[in-house]
């Protein structure tokens, strides 16, 4: 049995916490610049080329990637041979992302009551997902995320009927029904199938694959890379002021499902599509 001391769980995220939010994963990036030099239309270029350049003057300047640095998501993978000692685990988790908004001056975007809406002035609570795996490490990912794109974002409770088809055309109308508000260029996270609320898990943890690594399943990655350039015809683009990149990627995630449904969660994030992983 492993121990891991709370103490270096809170360092780790706080330190998370502000990378995230200053630098753009290296994924994301190579995504970016690839889009940026295939764009084809010159208004596309042109933001693309400015989203670059903000990505320069972030990492030189320390100034966030984006002005929303969003609310923490973290993917806990925790090792079933690990102790943790020290401090319950959930509060620190929240210390870490308390320390890493506060002393990396990120803005405090939680309200402690959906209705009430008091900001927390931490950006705490975060949003945890555990899950137990083998092994004697803790594998973090951070994922902060901004909520223009997360407003954008649907369930489809389809019929099994619906098939492939209904699939796609789901992703696709999640898609047009978002056009500029999810700040294209956007990477689409969807999950197929489990139930109402575990399609919507995927399809957020969908998010942090890399841009450009596609699922081991055929099918799943002719539908992904199919569904990417039906999304880049539509012509929405960067800004939602036309070309032809709206997405730099689609990423599908599938579970089993009950033999009476077909869940679809598609989660949108803008081309900020921030996440980190470190194992501890």
């Amino acid at each position: 049995m492993r121990e891991i001391h709370t103490d270096l769980i809170i360092d780790t995220i706080k330190e998370m916490c502000i990378k995230a939010n200053h630098f753009l994963s290296e994924d994301m990036e190579c995504a970016l610049h690839k889009a940026a030099k295939e764009e084809k239309g010159a208004l596309g270029k042109q933001i693309l080329n400015q989203l670059e350049e903000n990505l320069t003057i972030s990492g030189q300047e320390m100034i966030p990637i984006c002005q929303d640095t969003g609310m923490a998501i973290i993917f806990m993978e925790i090792g079933q041979e690990v102790h943790i000692v020290g401090d319950q685990l959930e509060d620190a988790i929240n210390e870490g992302v308390r320390r890493g908004y506060q002393e990396g001056f990120l803005r405090k975007s939680v309200v402690g009551d959906p209705l009430i809406r008091e900001n927390t002035k931490d950006n705490t609570p975060a949003v945890i997902h555990y899950s137990i795996v083998p092994g004697s490490e803790i594998k973090i990912t951070v994922a902060p995320k901004g909520f223009g794109s997360e407003n954008m974002s649907r369930v489809f409770m389809l019929k099994p009927a619906d098939g492939i088809d209904g699939v796609k055309n789901a992703i696709l109308t999640a898609v047009k029904d978002a056009g500029p508000n999810a700040c294209p260029p956007m990477t689409v996270g969807v999950g197929v199938g489990g139930s109402f609320e575990k399609c919507a898990l995927m399809a957020k943890h969908a998010l942090t694959r890399k841009a450009g690594e596609h699922s081991p399943i055929p099918y799943v990655r002719e539908m992904e890379e199919e569904v990417l350039k039906k999304i880049n015809e539509l012509g929405i683009g960067p800004a939602g002021l036309g070309g032809s990149t709206t997405a730099l990627a689609v990423n599908i995630e599938t579970y089993p499902t009950h033999i009476a449904g077909l869940p679809v969660g598609i989660n949108i994030c803008c081309h900020v599509n921030r996440h980190i992983t470190k194992t501890l």
